[in-house]
């Protein structure tokens, strides 16, 4: 099992996680490999994204490994009572997908201001956005750990093999080509559920509207 060489083991930030988590995940006969995380502030790239079920099997992992996270959703889930009131009790945050809404440039400012006060604030997201199979990655995710100079954990999710990698935690460049190809490089072995959905590991074309990679 591979290790990024950015930040070297062993990680200072440490889980304990719930046994009854874990003990559920062998039963559906799941491994997670992960050993913390290098620092207080960072951003994961969950990938692929092609069903439903991911976000299941992520609150499971979530829960198993003990580590609490932020992520954003799209604001259609927020807006039923109850479950927008759960949403946000895990971490949740609504953004309206065909628009960024300053969501970058507010989260890097909030880690910034972590970073300053000691603070832990991991920020967890599929990059694509959405369970159907788009031309790329959304770039709200890779702005964000650049922009906000914090490590990217690269979280390969392989339903063939049925396991969770997050091993992976890069220092990036803000070369985007040099950048992509190690991510697509710690991601080797990532099989979504369908797989035919999984999107390119490259940025979108920046020519394209939020508009153009919504699907309904």
């Amino acid at each position: 099992m591979s290790h990024s060489k950015d930040f070297p083991l062993p990680h200072p930030v440490q889980f304990r996680g719930h046994p009854l988590a874990r003990w559920l995940l062998r039963r559906m006969g799941w491994r997670v490999h992960f050993e913390g995380l290098p620092g207080l502030q960072g951003v994961l790239a969950v990938y692929p994204h092609t069903s439903n079920w991911d976000f299941i099997y992520m609150l499971i992992v979530k829960w198993a490994i003990g580590i609490p996270v932020r992520f954003w959703g799209k604001d259609s889930l927020f807006r039923f009572p109850v479950f927008g009131r759960w949403m946000r009790y895990l971490g949740g945050v609504p953004v309206e997908r065909t628009s960024a809404r300053g969501m970058v440039g507010n989260t890097v400012a909030r880690m910034q201001q972590a970073r300053r006060q000691g603070e832990y604030f991991w920020l967890a997201l599929s990059p694509e956005g959405t369970r159907k199979r788009i031309p790329g990655w959304r770039s709200g995710l890779y702005r964000t750990a650049v922009l906000a100079g914090v490590p990217l954990g690269v979280v390969g999710v392989n339903y063939r093999d049925r396991e969770v990698k997050a091993l992976d935690f890069l220092r990036l460049s803000g070369d985007e080509a040099v950048d992509f190809a190690r991510i697509a490089s710690a991601l080797e072995g990532a099989v979504g559920r369908i797989p035919a959905n999984a999107a390119p590991i490259r940025l979108l074309d920046a020519s394209l509207s939020r508009e153009d990679t919504i699907v309904k």
